[in-house]
């Protein structure tokens, strides 16, 4: 079976983004992560972050996106979290 974090960067590598774990908490299985677009990718933000969402919601994740995050050079923050159905 996958780890979460394969599982991650197999959805991230099949979007073809640069990515970096901005902050991983084990214990609760949330992942902060930084994405940007490749130099010749072409498609929007917008384009990319519902093509991503789509990913890893059919994977139960919990999704959140912040776009053009303040202070950082990335296009999108993506705060994800496993969802095992015991909220």
């Amino acid at each position: 079976m996958m780890t979460e974090r394969q599982l991650i960067q197999e959805i991230l590598n099949s979007e073809a983004v640069e990515y970096s774990f901005e902050n991983v908490d084990e214990d609760s299985k949330e992942y902060t992560l930084l994405l940007k677009r490749q130099d010749k990718d072409v498609r929007a933000v917008e384009t990319i972050n519902e093509e991503i969402k789509n990913y890893f919601e059919s994977a139960n994740f919990d999704y959140q996106e912040e776009l053009h995050p303040e202070g950082v050079d990335d296009d999108i923050r993506l705060v994800i979290k496993r969802n095992n159905g015991d909220k």
